[in-house]
């Protein structure tokens, strides 16, 4: 069986593997105070082109990561402005709701925000008198790339820092598959144009040849003060700490992080263009690792036989939205395995 579910299904990288055995029986202080952990910091905000006294924290995953930021990033009375699409309002079980923070809806462009979406809402809660008994815009949410496969440009990202600025509230940026949006054909938004346009984002590790672990940025450590407690408080610290420190140290080391984002999307293009050429409906024009595409409910269930993906949604009664995710460890040969079956 083929398998194109999503792109967390391996282990982690046979590099990070071996560093993790490696180093083993060492014994470090715990909580992210050892040497590794230290070294994966230097090196990641060398790679976002920040100073010293940046701030890099690892948390052990994606949803304890944009359920302990946001927390940080809010105050009580406020909610996150969000894409209806996103993942914090659809796929993270109330996560962010359990911590007493709204999730503010607005539309969405093939999963993006639009700058002028954000100012709008902004401009007009603060013209309506009652504003002060609403859940007020505290932040906004964006990921890279989206629940749709689809990034954001320099100019797009340059707009929505440039709103939430005005506005005076933090732009976060959920990278969970940040190395495969860095990869993207056409992409022209760089680690340092992120950590500069976004007040907080996170390096997803899960994702992109990690066990497990994200890697949380913060240009201005007073965007998250006091991040350490509430790390804990989520269930989102690692007590063997140094295990997230050695995985992104190694993942930061001769390039390994953006080769392995190159490796996913080099064979997503190539399962996009063969369904294509088949004549299958493209669902989503995706330049990342995430593929949609309507397929009749036939063919569906064909190639059921051979490969596990995912239904987009409710099964339609003739043709239904399907995806296929590509990662780090996808053998091309299981590519070319699963377009043999179109």
């Amino acid at each position: 069986m083929l398998h194109f579910d999503t792109d967390y299904m391996e282990g982690a990288h046979p590099a990070v593997m071996n560093r993790l055995m490696e180093t083993n029986l060492e014994q470090t202080v715990g909580y992210g105070n050892d040497a590794y952990t230290a070294e994966a910091k230097r090196k990641i905000k060398k790679a976002c082109g920040l100073p010293e006294e940046a701030r890099v924290h690892f948390l052990v995953g994606g949803t304890q990561t944009n359920a302990t930021v946001i927390d940080a990033l809010l105050a009580r009375h406020e909610g996150v402005l969000a894409a209806e699409t996103a993942h914090i309002n659809v796929h993270e079980s109330g996560a962010i709701e359990a911590s007493g923070h709204k999730v503010l809806v607005l539309p969405h462009q093939e999963g993006k925000l639009k700058a002028e979406d954000v100012k709008h809402y902004i401009d007009e809660f603060y013209r309506d008198e009652t504003y002060e008994h609403m859940v007020a815009p505290g932040m906004v949410y964006i990921s890279q790339p989206t629940e749709y496969g689809t990034t954001y440009t320099l100019a797009e990202l340059k707009a929505l820092s440039t709103v939430c600025h005005e506005a005076h509230i933090p732009l976060y940026m959920d990278g969970a598959r940040l190395g495969y949006a860095l990869a993207a054909e056409g992409n022209d938004v760089t680690l340092p144009d992120i950590a500069r346009l976004c007040d907080v984002f996170y390096i997803g590790g899960t994702k992109v040849g990690a066990l497990f672990g994200e890697a949380v940025v913060a240009a201005h450590p007073d965007r998250l003060p006091h991040f350490f407690p509430l790390i804990k408080q989520h269930g989102a610290l690692l007590a063997k700490g140094r295990l997230q420190g050695v995985q992104f140290d190694t993942l930061f080391t001769d390039g390994l992080y953006e080769k392995l984002g190159r490796h996913a999307i080099r064979l997503a293009m190539k399962l996009k263009e063969a369904f294509r050429a088949k004549g299958y409906e493209i669902h989503i024009d995706s330049p990342t690792n995430q593929q949609f595409f309507r397929l009749p409910n036939e063919q569906i269930d064909r190639l059921a036989h051979y490969a596990t993906f995912e239904l987009w949604g409710p099964r339609g009664t003739e043709s239904t939205v399907v995806r296929f995710v590509t990662s780090w460890a996808t053998r091309e040969e299981a590519v070319d395995e699963l377009i043999s079956h179109l």
